[in-house]
């Protein structure tokens, strides 16, 4: 051993190994947590586009700084404080989206999972198996439909644009309500904790320019709202009575009802142990498990 550290005072004194104690390691897992977190972000919103700008601005201000283009320079220097601001003006909606995941984070529902407390099933196995039936009739029917399902982001802003409600969920109900030419049909409904809230809800169109123009007005107010929010929502085409479902901004098409049913257990805040025990018994128990 102290041949070793001979050798390596001798031939290698001149590198510098810095002491690097547990606050330097914790330091480091932030900082790149937040990188991370920010990069992902840049990269699934809009803010990848004006970061590529941001760099063309910047490699032409180091040319200008180079060059001694004083007029440019003082420019830069003026307007940099405004662009700050249009920035938050600009990207308020991704700003907000981006805080409204953090609220969403687990942490706190570990928290209370760690201390023996078991928040409440928002969404029922009763209430899954009448939300993805109904889904299959009004298809069938060729009965247009949106149905959005509450998760953990609060749809009180949308739910006051509509008429409310206080009704348990059903698919006899369901069906009745998007029935044409009937005072509901227009507009979406919400469902919150087994409960339909809320009626005719305007929600948000998507921005997306990439959707296909195939698809209507419906499938984009679907996409919008689950860009903002964590919800899910199930639409059913008029036209073609094809079901889909819009979650995270993706959307999910021509759906059959075993698939509608896992994309809704996605959301059902059940925990793992509750989920694996579901599982259990709908693939027959320990006969079909072994």
């Amino acid at each position: 051993m102290d041949a070793i550290k001979a050798f390596f005072s001798t031939y290698f004194d001149w590198v510098y190994f810095p002491k690097i104690g547990v606050n330097d390691v914790l330091d480091i897992l932030i900082i790149a947590y937040i990188a991370y977190h920010l990069l992902k972000w840049f990269k699934n919103s809009r803010a990848q586009t004006l970061l590529r700008g941001i760099l063309v601005v910047g490699i032409f201000l180091i040319i200008a700084n180079v060059l001694k283009l004083n007029t440019v320079i003082w420019l830069a220097k003026t307007v940099a404080n405004v662009l700050v601001i249009a920035f938050i003006i600009l990207f308020q909606p991704e700003l907000r989206h981006a805080l409204d995941e953090l609220g969403r984070s687990n942490f706190f529902r570990r928290i209370k999972r760690t201390f023996g407390e078991e928040e409440e099933v928002k969404l029922s196995d009763r209430t899954i198996t009448e939300l993805s039936r109904a889904a299959v009739t009004l298809g069938k029917a060729k009965t247009g439909a949106l149905i959005v399902v509450e998760h953990a982001t609060p749809l009180g802003e949308w739910e006051h644009t509509g008429i409310q409600l206080d009704a348990i969920v059903t698919e006899q109900l369901l069906i009745n309500i998007f029935e044409k030419n009937t005072p509901l049909h227009d507009g979406a409904i919400i469902v919150r904790n087994n409960r339909i809230t809320s009626a005719t809800c305007y929600l948000p169109l998507s921005e997306d320019m990439s959707i296909n123009k195939e698809l209507g007005t419906r499938h984009r107010a679907a996409l919008g709202i689950s860009e903002v929010t964590d919800s899910m929502t199930l639409i059913v085409s008029e036209e073609t009575g094809a079901v889909s479902i819009a979650y995270k901004g993706m959307l999910y098409r021509n759906l059959r009802e075993t698939e509608i049913r896992s994309h809704l257990l996605e959301i059902q805040d059940k925990n793992l142990e509750q989920k694996e025990k579901h599982l259990f018994f709908k693939k027959g128990g320990k006969k079909n498990a072994e």
